[in-house]
């Protein structure tokens, strides 16, 4: 059992640490803020909550698995809520999309 626990484990923080670092790409890699934002806000809180479920298998019933709860709740809480904030003040100071069409009509009228 103490295998199982441990190989589950470890697939959720490698798991996780990949998404993260698939986030952190995302970031470098996307064309504008909000898509940006995108990469940030849901890629980073899946390898979050899955780095923090392999540390709450690891930790077992204890103390420390309640303050990682704690953690948990706190980011599944502020993330959607910062990323809202983040696009809400994006949209006010008139921050457009890169839209693919406009990648199109751009070249068409360029030719």
């Amino acid at each position: 059992m103490d295998i199982l626990l441990n190989s589950i484990s470890w697939f959720l923080l490698v798991g996780g640490a990949l998404f993260c670092v698939v986030g952190s790409i995302g970031l470098l890699r996307m064309p504008d803020a909000f898509t940006r934002l995108h990469a940030a806000s849901i890629i980073d809180t899946l390898g979050f909550l899955m780095v923090m479920s392999g540390l709450i298998i690891q930790t077992g019933f204890t103390l420390m698995t309640l303050r990682l709860l704690i953690v948990v709740l706190l980011i599944i809480f502020t993330s959607p809520v910062a990323g809202h904030a983040l696009a809400n003040a994006m949209k006010h100071k008139n921050v457009k999309p890169v839209l693919h069409e406009d990648k199109w009509l751009n070249k068409l009228k360029s030719e």
